[in-house]
């Protein structure tokens, strides 16, 4: 099949970018049929319109409770047909009503090997915690803070002379190639989630 793939992004678009990247090379079968960022300078709505993809800034202010938030998010993403929604670099936590409108549709990128290091500055805590390797997770979202079933990860060593801008370009070229791996195995309908594990069929 085919993913009609809604977006959400806070800040450059450098996965969603990926994401164009191996659509155009033909290694996944997915369009990307709208952007929305809670950001209104955000690049990756630049990124977006550049290419003719409707990009909406959705802006926060308007709506004071997260789940109204959502369902705005929603309603612009069906509006155009969605069926699988991608976290790219997207700064805020997502609420029930987003979640329930595409169950196990919702996908997220991390950077670091989840369950270590959820949440904000994933990179510098690793850092901080003196791991020898890191790296990053794409996963199925659910109502906890990074904390629904793992897709697949990608180890990237620590090296000793690492700061957390080093560390974070390396694992974000990780990031660049693992995510649309992920979504190519749930274009292949090869992704069951049973109880809190993925299963690649």
């Amino acid at each position: 099949m085919t993913l009609k793939l809604g977006v959400l992004a806070s800040g450059r678009g450098s996965n969603l970018q990926a994401v164009l990247d191996a659509i155009d090379a033909g290694k996944l079968d997915a369009q990307v049929a709208m952007v929305i960022s809670d950001k209104q300078n955000a690049y990756a709505l630049e990124r977006a319109a550049s290419r003719g993809i409707p990009a909406v800034h959705l802006p926060p202010a308007d709506y004071p409770e997260r789940p109204v938030y959502d369902r705005k998010v929603v309603e612009l993403l069906k509006s155009v047909h969605v069926d699988t929604v991608v976290l790219a670099g997207y700064m805020r936590i997502v609420t029930g009503e987003l979640l329930d409108a595409f169950p196990w549709r919702v996908v997220n990128i991390h950077p670091a090997l989840l369950p270590s290091f959820p949440g904000l500055h994933a990179q510098r805590q690793a850092l901080q915690y003196g791991v020898r390797y890191s790296g990053c997770t794409v996963h199925f979202v659910d109502e906890g803070l990074d904390s629904g079933p793992i897709i697949l990860q990608a180890v990237v060593p620590v090296e000793p002379d690492d700061s957390e801008d080093t560390l974070s370009a390396r694992i974000l070229k990780e990031e660049h190639r693992l995510l649309p791996e992920a979504l190519q195995l749930l274009a292949k309908e090869r992704l069951a989630v049973v109880g809190r594990r993925v299963i690649i069929r």
